[in-house]
């Protein structure tokens, strides 16, 4: 009696795991467990930058609002976001006469630029990710020192 009583519970527990395993593989096959639906786009930069919100469009256009709370004041002369840490294209600023944006202290700017990889803008279907660096290359308005900023960017194509 207690060995019958066993395997029907071991029966009932199996066909309940069974049908448990199918929905779970369903759902990763079908993409709603997919984990890039689940964590966000990342953009981590070193202190004294932050971003407030980034969107990568599918064409490989980045737009960037940039929030800057350095010890100063600073120009941001260029900017650049690239797949290939070692092989950066930096997008200019173009902003006559001066060619860069002033940014005050806690204070941000929206930046559009493209994204690289390699020498070949990134393009990508919708919900598929990027990794890449972000780089700023800025001078402090005080000291007068140009400076970069390396970033790291995770990002979905919206």
């Amino acid at each position: 009696m207690k060995l019958q009583s066993a395997i029907e519970y071991l029966t009932t527990y199996g066909w309940a795991f069974l049908i448990l395993a199918i929905i779970i593989g369903v759902f990763i096959a079908a993409g709603i467990l997919s984990p890039f639906r689940i964590i966000g786009n990342e953009c981590i930069l070193p202190a004294g930058f932050n971003c407030y919100s980034t969107t990568l469009y599918s064409n490989g256009l980045l737009v960037i609002n940039l929030f800057q709370a350095t010890q100063s004041p600073i120009n941001v002369t260029a900017i650049g976001c690239s797949s290939t840490p070692n092989n950066i294209v930096m997008t200019p600023i173009y902003n006559p006469p001066s060619n860069q944006i002033s940014m005050p202290i806690s204070s941000n700017y929206t930046f559009s630029l493209y994204c690289y990889n390699g020498n070949n803008i990134a393009t990508g279907s919708v919900g598929t990710e990027f990794q890449g660096v972000l780089i700023i290359n800025y001078t402090d308005t005080l000291s007068g020192f140009a400076h970069f900023a390396y970033g790291k960017v995770v990002l979905t194509y919206q």
